[in-house]
């Protein structure tokens, strides 16, 4: 009988250690994303306000993925943070690696199969105030690894995104609606942009998923 147990305990031990030496997927996230109550008072202070300008509105207004340390520009040195098991070569672009894309839960092992989505697009910054701003602070806005404005995401699901608002999209994977919200508040606020009044209800709900 002590014989049984101890191998009963044995399997069991075996068990569990198999178990926890399976490592967790990667899924890293940009940095500073505020808490649920932070973003909630930050929305509330942001002004609201309609959108304009957008007729003037120009990708190259923003220019991005400078050189940000060495061979890599901003768009490498996201794929470095975001990424598992990340390899580069001598001009920093990824030779192995995996990504998970937090909008739709999908990972990819292919670099040129992940796009580097703006949480808050330029399109939709420039609407809410960029206009206004010198081409030097719509190049620190479009290069920001700061903040939680850079996120690693499938190429199609960024082509689904393109500029709209949270009124208009929502990441498919509903358990990220409060992580999104929060990041999209973040970038708001410290960049003193405004929000609509459709955009902000959005954002209330979003936050409601917390």
């Amino acid at each position: 009988m002590a014989r049984v147990r101890k191998t009963a305990l044995a399997t069991v031990v075996a068990v569990v250690m198999s178990v926890v030496v399976v490592p967790a997927p990667a899924h890293a996230t940009p940095p500073n994303i505020p808490s649920y109550s932070t973003a909630l008072s930050r929305l509330n202070s942001l002004t609201v306000a309609a959108e304009s300008n957008q007729s003037s509105y120009n990708r190259d207004l923003f220019p991005h993925w400078i050189t940000i340390t060495g061979t890599c520009n901003t768009r490498e040195q996201v794929l470095k943070r975001d990424g598992s098991n990340v390899v580069v070569d001598a001009s920093c672009y990824p030779t192995s690696g995996s990504w998970y894309s937090p909008y739709d839960g999908v990972t990819r092992t292919n670099p040129s199969e992940i796009s580097i989505d703006h949480v808050v697009p330029l399109a939709e910054a420039w609407r809410s105030g960029a206009w206004a701003w010198t081409t030097a602070r719509r190049q620190t806005y479009a290069n920001d690894l700061g903040g939680p404005e850079l996120w690693a995401v499938t190429g199609s699901i960024n082509s689904s995104k393109g500029d709209k608002d949270p009124a208009r999209w929502k990441p498919p994977v509903t358990s990220f609606h409060c992580t999104y919200a929060r990041a999209w508040i973040q970038v708001k606020w410290f960049y003193g942009l405004s929000v609509d009044s459709a955009e902000k209800s959005a954002l209330n709900t979003m936050l409601n998923t917390c």
